[in-house]
Parts: C-alpha cells; sequence; structure tokens
C-alpha cells in the first residue's frame, strides 16, 4: 500500500521461516490448543493466544541467543492457529456424543485438518483486498497489538516471567483443589427460604482470567444470564411445578417438588438457555448483515485484482502463495472429505462445505477486522449452516438418524474453516505490520493448523473418557416395535454385542461386578433420553447411563456432583440438528429462550452473552464475574493515575491471566488423565489424603473464596503494575 512503511523494510530479509521457529510455534500451540479444547468445553468460549505465544517467542529466543521479530512472528502464527481450530471443533462436533455415538479420533482430526486447512486457503486470496487495500480501514484490533508486542520485543526485550509465574500458580492452585481436594472446587449454597434457588461459584484460575481477559462488561452480562437462570427462572419453574403429583421434565424422571436446582436447570432451564443462545448467535449474525453482504461483494470483485496484482508485485513483503494452489486446494481437501467413508460426507457435503465454506471465510476476514476475533459471531454463522443444512436435508427427504451426524459434520468443518480463517487474518495483519514474507506466514499457519488438529481429536476423547460415569437410571425394556430398523435407516434404538462390568459407580464407592450389555439409543424413544446404557441381558432392563463426560445430562447423584464438561455450543447444535430432522424437542422452553433474547435485545442490550450466561451454571459465570470485577478495579485506578485503557490491554494483567488460564486448563486434563486412569475424579485424594489432616477445613466455604479472594489479590496487584 502506498505511505505504508512495515517495521521490517521489504529490501530486508532477516531470518524468518526457520526450524525452530516452526518448532517452537507448534509446540507452544499444542500447548494453548489443549488448554482451548478445555475452556471451550467448560464455557464455550476461547481467549486469543497470540500475545502471551509472542512473549514466550522473545524470552526464549532471546536466552538462546539473537533473533529477528520476523521470526518471532512467524512463532506466534504458527501456535495461534490452536484457539481457532480448537474452537471450531469443540463448538460442534461433540453434539454427536448427545445423539448417542461416540467420539472417533481420526473423524475429528480429519474434520478438523480439512476446516482449519480450507479457512486459511479461502482467505488467502483475500489478504490484498482485506488486510492492504483496507489497511486503513479494517483494523484488526488483535493482529495490530500483537505486532505492537513483537515490536517493542524487538526494541527493548519483554520478559515473560508473569507468563510462567502465572502458569505455575495457576497449576499448583488447581492441583491442591482439583486433585487433592484441600478444599472445595464449586463452594455455593442453595436457599432454604426461597426454593429452587442457589448460588455457586467454580473457583478456578482459568475461569478467574477469563474474566479478566473478557473485562467486566462482558463478563458482567454472563453473570447477569446467570443470575436470571438461578434466581428467577428455576425458582419459578419450582413454585408453579410443586403441586404436581406426578414426574414431569425432559425427561420426565422426578417430581418437580423434590428437584435441586441442578435438576431444574437439566430439565428446564437447559433448553430455554439453548433457545435463547441459538436466537441470539442469529440476531448477532443478522446485524452483521450490511457488512456480510458489502465485504462479500467487494472481496469477490477484488479477487481478480489480488491475482494481477501478484503476477507483478515480486516484493518480499507482497509474495503470497499462489491463487491456483488456494483454489484448487480447497476444491481438493472437499474432495477428500467425500470420498472417505468413515467421515460420512457425501458430495452433497462437499458441495455444501465449499459453499458455506467460503461465504462465511469471507465474512469472518472483515467482522474480525472490523470488531476482532472476540465479537466474531462464529457461533452464529455455525447455526445459520446447520441449519441451511437441515433445511437441504428435511427438503430432499435426509431424515434419518444417520443424516444428524453428517449434518454436524458438515456444520463443524463450516466452523473451524470461518474460525480460522479470521485468525488468519489477524496473524496476516501482524505480518504486513512489522514487515513479514506473507508466502512463508502462510506456510506456518497451515503447519501450525495441521499440529492443532491433530492434537484436538486426542484431546476430546481423553476428556470425555475421563469423566464419563455409569449413573444408576433405570428403565423397562424396549417393545419390539423401538427395537425395529426404520424403512431405509438406522434402528431407533440399537443393541450391541459388546459389554461391561467391574465398573465403578458415579458418585459411589461401589463397584458393580455384574455383566451388562451396551445399548445406543439414537433418537428419544419410549421415554428414554438419546445417549449409551447398559441393559442386563436377564431382564432387558436399562440399568444405567452411560452419561458422556462432555455434555452429558446429569450432573449430581444422591445429592453428590459429578464432573461434566457442559459445551454449551455443541449442546445446541445437537438440540437444533434434533429438532429439525426428529421433531424431538420441547419446543416451547425453546420458544420462552428465543423470546427472552428478543427482550433482551428490545432493551438495548446485547443479548449474545447474557444468552450464553442463562445456559452455563451460575458457577461458571460468577468466577468469570470475579475477573472481570478485578479488570474494573484495574481501569479505574489505571485511568486516575493517567494511564491508557490500551496499556491496560497489553499489561502485566493480561499476561498474568493467560498464564493463570493455561495452567489452570492444563492441569485439568492432567487431572482428567488420571481419572481416566484409576476411574475416578477423586482417585489421586484418595491415595494422598492429605485432605484428612484438615478435617472440616477441606470442606469449609469460606476457606475456599478466601484462598479465590487471595488469588484475585495476586491478579489485583500484577495487573497496576506498569509494563
Amino acid at each position: 500500500m502506498p505511505g505504508h512503511q512495515p517495521y521490517v523494510p521489504a529490501t530486508q530479509s532477516p531470518a524468518e521461516l526457520t526450524a525452530r521457529a516452526l518448532v517452537l510455534g507448534v509446540l507452544l500451540g499444542l500447548i494453548f490448543s489443549a488448554s482451548s479444547v478445555y475452556l471451550a468445553l467448560k464455557i464455550g468460549l476461547t481467549v486469543s493466544s497470540s500475545i502471551p505465544i509472542a512473549v514466550l517467542s522473545i524470552t526464549i529466543f532471546r536466552a538462546l541467543g539473537r533473533t529477528s521479530i520476523l521470526e518471532n512472528n512467524i512463532v506466534q502464527t504458527t501456535g495461534s492457529a490452536s484457539d481457532s481450530v480448537a474452537a471450531g471443533v469443540v463448538f460442534t462436533i461433540p453434539a454427536i456424543l448427545l445423539m448417542g455415538y461416540d467420539l472417533d479420533i481420526s473423524r475429528v482430526a480429519i474434520l478438523a485438518t480439512v476446516g482449519g486447512l480450507m479457512g486459511i486457503l479461502m482467505m488467502i486470496p483475500l489478504r490484498r483486498a482485506l488486510i492492504v487495500k483496507e489497511h486503513d480501514t479494517l483494523i484488526y484490533p488483535e493482529g495490530t497489538a500483537c505486532a505492537e508486542v513483537l515490536i517493542a520485543g524487538e526494541e527493548r526485550g519483554l520478559q515473560a516471567k508473569r507468563v510462567f509465574q502465572a502458569f505455575g500458580v495457576g497449576f499448583l492452585y488447581k492441583f491442591l483443589m482439583g486433585g487433592l481436594k484441600l478444599w472445595p472446587d464449586v463452594p455455593g449454597k442453595a436457599f432454604a427460604f426461597y426454593p429452587g434457588a442457589a448460588i455457586a461459584t467454580e473457583i478456578s484460575p482459568e475461569l478467574l482470567g477469563v474474566g479478566y481477559i473478557i473485562g467486566p462488561r462482558i463478563a458482567g452480562y454472563l453473570f447477569a444470564g446467570g443470575c436470571f437462570a438461578y434466581l428467577v427462572l428455576a425458582p419459578a419453574i419450582k413454585l408453579v411445578g410443586s403441586g404436581l403429583s406426578e414426574p414431569f421434565g425432559f425427561p420426565a424422571v422426578k417430581l418437580i417438588r423434590d428437584m435441586s436446582p441442578g435438576e431444574l436447570r437439566a430439565s428446564f432451564v437447559f433448553y430455554i438457555g439453548a433457545g435463547a443462545v441459538a436466537s441470539a448467535g442469529i440476531i448477532a449474525l443478522a446485524r452483521s448483515l450490511p457488512t456480510i453482504v458489502s465485504s462479500f461483494a467487494s472481496s469477490l470483485k477484488d479477487l481478480r485484482e489480488s491475482r494481477l496484482g501478484q503476477a507483478v508485485a515480486r516484493l518480499r513483503t507482497e509474495d503470497d502463495l499462489p491463487i491456483s494452489l488456494t483454489v484448487g486446494g480447497s476444491v481438493a481437501l472437499a474432495i477428500v472429505l467425500a470420498l472417505l467413508p468413515q467421515v460420512g460426507v457425501n458430495l452433497l457435503g462437499a458441495v455444501l462445505i465449499v459453499i458455506f465454506g467460503f461465504f462465511f471465510a469471507t465474512v469472518s476476514s472483515r467482522i474480525c477486522g472490523q470488531i476482532g476475533s472476540s465479537a466474531n459471531p462464529i457461533s452464529g454463522m455455525t447455526i445459520a449452516a446447520l441449519l441451511g443444512t437441515c433445511l437441504i436435508f428435511v427438503a430432499i427427504g435426509w431424515t434419518g438418524v444417520d443424516h444428524r451426524v453428517q449434518a454436524i459434520s458438515i456444520a463443524a468443518v463450516v466452523a473451524v474453516a470461518a474460525a480460522n480463517a479470521g485468525n488468519t487474518s489477524q496473524d496476516l495483519k501482524t505480518g504486513f505490520l512489522v514487515g513479514s514474507t506473507p508466502r512463508r506466514q502462510q506456510i506456518a499457519i497451515l503447519v501450525g493448523a495441521l499440529g492443532s488438529a491433530l492434537v484436538v481429536g486426542w484431546t476430546l476423547t481423553l476428556l470425555n473418557r475421563a469423566y464419563t460415569y455409569p449413573v444408576p437410571e433405570t428403565h423397562a425394556p424396549f417393545s419390539e416395535q423401538a427395537l425395529a430398523p426404520a424403512v431405509g435407516g438406522r434402528a431407533p434404538v440399537e443393541v450391541l454385542s459388546a459389554t461391561m462390568s467391574g465398573f465403578r459407580i458415579a458418585a459411589s464407592d461401589s463397584v458393580d461386578r455384574a455383566t451388562y450389555q451396551i445399548v445406543r439409543v439414537y433418537v428419544v424413544t419410549e421415554g428414554v433420553a438419546a445417549g449409551k446404557y447398559l441393559m442386563d441381558p436377564a431382564s432387558h432392563e436399562l440399568r444405567y447411563v452411560l452419561d458422556p463426560g462432555i455434555g452429558g445430562r446429569v450432573h449430581e447423584y444422591r445429592g453428590k456432583p459429578i464432573p461434566r464438561l457442559d459445551s454449551p455450543k455443541a449442546t445446541i447444535m445437537a438440540l437444533i440438528t434434533d429438532g429439525i430432522l426428529t421433531h424431538k424437542l420441547p419446543w416451547a422452553l425453546v420458544l420462552l429462550g428465543v423470546f427472552i433474547t428478543v427482550a433482551i435485545e428490545l432493551m438495548g442490550v446485547q443479548a449474545l452473552p447474557v444468552a450464553v450466561g442463562v445456559y452455563l451454571p451460575i458457577s461458571t459465570s460468577s468466577a468469570m464475574f470475579a475477573g472481570g470485577v478485578v479488570r474494573w478495579l484495574i481501569e479505574r485506578r489505571a485511568q486516575a493515575r493517567q494511564r491508557s485503557i490500551a496499556e491496560v490491554e497489553s499489561g502485566p494483567g493480561v499476561l498474568f491471566s493467560s498464564g493463570l488460564i493455561a495452567g489452570g486448563a492444563i492441569c485439568g486434563i492432567v487431572l482428567a488423565a488420571v481419572a481416566g486412569v484409576f476411574g475416578s475424579a477423586d482417585a489421586l485424594a484418595e491415595r494422598v489424603p492429605v485432605s484428612q489432616t484438615l478435617g472440616g477445613l477441606a470442606h469449609s466455604n469460606v476457606l475456599a473464596y478466601g484462598l479465590f479472594g487471595l488469588l484475585g489479590a495476586l491478579l489485583y496487584r500484577i495487573g497496576l503494575r506498569e509494563q
């Protein structure tokens, strides 16, 4: 662009795409990818890892010897692909667990790889139009901030000790709390004077860090939604339904007057929140419609100009991968996806992926330039793609059981492609400002996306297995009609030849050594919800539900909590697909959530974070709210000291929060692996009974909140320091 001078001129060629930069970028990307997967499963959000990876790269390479700003940029470019790949996969793929299917690592890896690479390839031809031509119009906030960090590190060096310190603090805190059980991890209380209401806080370091990074406004909206769900909706349902003499709910397993706040959420508020989030995502997408139309039209117009420009301009800073490779590669990836039988995406699915993928990749790239990756409505785009796919399937008669998985697979590729296109745009903006070589940066992004795609499936499978427990739940034998296959499709209930025995019962120390047959229920049948069950081979009664660890519906048994990863976005995708293709959904509750969203929007409030707060457990939103309050206090002090908000955005508090997120999330994965090996989330505490020496303190809510307050005070003190 005439007049723009990058930090490193095109006439200079310092070290850039080196082997050590790619290796370090992939390694850091794998760590942050696992962290992003855990975070997305817990709260349905991810945070950008570009700045912490850039700071780590600057520090590590300075310790090894002299480096260049372009080499550090390659590291953050390679590593930052982890966020978008993790988000796209986790927001969609776990939906198949709720339909009775198993997670397959190869399926996840293939879908993540195709979506990640396709999003990058589809964005590359738009670089000249969006990054170069509209440099003064499209800011790309995260990309610009990352460039400032890289330039600051080049000129005066940066210390990553804040990230390392916070990682250690977060890991140790989470290990003592979640592993050794030295204090409650979710202190809270149900109100006896206000039946159905409850308040709780999951006092984890990663949620505190997320709340700090997203800021007080969004964190406040999330907590407001949680208060509405647990202090308004649940008590109202309890009040109205207490007079019923028969079990009622979805599924109907208990009298409403006997339900705990958690059970009220699982049977009613869950569906209201899902309707609220789905409609809020669509509204967010509709609000961006003028931008979508203009960006798509201008991008198509500029494609030819970009191609011509690439043919004549051969400066280092203008050297892109050829358009023939990007277009041909996208088509080739779609064809490969259609030909792989284990994925289940046919030719029509491949065509839909290319159409939806290119459209939303273009939209995502431009929206990220205006409002940043954090506010990019990826979930709304994915819901729109899923709705379009399901409606096409209904039109041509594809409403069988397996067609739901096909629709989710298509949505997964589109979600990853759209998320990665936006992330690629941010990275290319950083490269444009610091003077990177686009071709080399694009290669680095492809490498990073591939590495992240391979680890996402492993992490998902590990976490799901670790948190999956057999929960006692008895159902009468199925009728012959339920077991009969549908015309041209799979039976709604399938009795497998596999058996299971000698397992530990959820929320219990007892072991059931009897042998049971495994049964899959693909759609709600004769009052039995979709999922996997254990059946007594003699009486044919269902005795246990193998509730998945990701998105499971059973959160407590006999008053004892069962650890779960809620996976809010994937659960919504499953509800949408089921609702359209199987017509078995409590639409009254879903529509209640839709009109709550409409009411919030009419108030002039951004509905999406409030809706997400309604859907999430209040324990999650209240912990993030605490982080938002710390950020609010720091911003007030910063203004009093004549410091700008931009300084707070890139200050020590953000780096420390990133470390808390990574440390807490990685510890959570380690504890999940331990639980998977020993068959219990309490296995470590039982083998190292340190908590017994504390007596009642190990169950004290006061101690738990006090230690969480100390962690917040530490974050506040570090956040006040200048860079």
